[in-house]
């Protein structure tokens, strides 16, 4: 039921992603591995950044969100349906990252925004989640770029873009050590969000 309702609603997304905003692949799909554990990790600007990172992939992008949604009639039957795993925010980020262990030990594809929330300005600070996350799970992360959703009201085409697989490698677990391999994801994410501007006024 679940992978049922995902595609249909990933394949009706797709359509209207299309009609309103021109989505586009701009390149690098074939980095994500169709098979086996993997993150996905991504810049964040508008609400409609899930769905446009989600739509283009061939196997389902997981979510962790807060359980108190789940709660909400009509959209907790959805994101359920969906797949997306729900996370007690109070007991604090422990809790999270354990989900998010145990979901990619599952053997599937997880969505993070390393910023942690909207970055409206470009000035937010990243999160070691996404590097922490990989370092505990062994999973790769995939790092990709959304542009456009920023002006969706005004229907700007909207792109996405995937980058080269990294692995992860740290002896130990603490922020300090993570460090560099938070930096070197978000260089990657700002890499792919410089490409996309560029073929935007190209």
């Amino acid at each position: 039921m679940i992978r049922w309702f995902y595609f249909f609603s990933k394949g009706l997304c797709w359509i209207v992603f299309r009609l309103l905003w021109r989505f586009q692949v701009a390149g690098g799909i074939e980095n994500v591995p169709a098979t086996g554990p993997v993150i996905v990790a991504c810049n964040h600007v508008s609400y409609l950044d899930p769905v446009a990172l989600g739509i283009a992939l061939q196997r389902p992008l997981t979510y962790l969100a807060k359980k108190q949604l789940f709660d909400i009639p009509v959209l907790g039957p959805v994101i359920t349906a969906l797949g997306t795993y729900p996370v007690d925010r109070e007991s604090g980020g422990l809790t999270a990252l354990r989900a998010a262990v145990r979901v990619l030990k599952e053997g599937r594809c997880v969505g993070i925004f390393p910023e942690g929330t909207r970055n409206l300005t470009g000035t937010a600070e990243e999160k070691g989640g996404a590097a922490l996350l990989a370092a505990l799970s062994g999973a790769p992360v995939v790092p990709a770029a959304i542009g456009g959703t920023r002006d969706a009201k005004r229907f700007a085409q909207i792109r996405v873009i995937y980058g080269e697989p990294i692995v992860v490698k740290a002896e130990r677990r603490g922020a300090e050590a993570l460090e560099p391999w938070t930096a070197e994801i978000m260089r990657r994410i700002r890499d792919l969000e410089a490409q996309l501007a560029v073929g935007r006024k190209a």
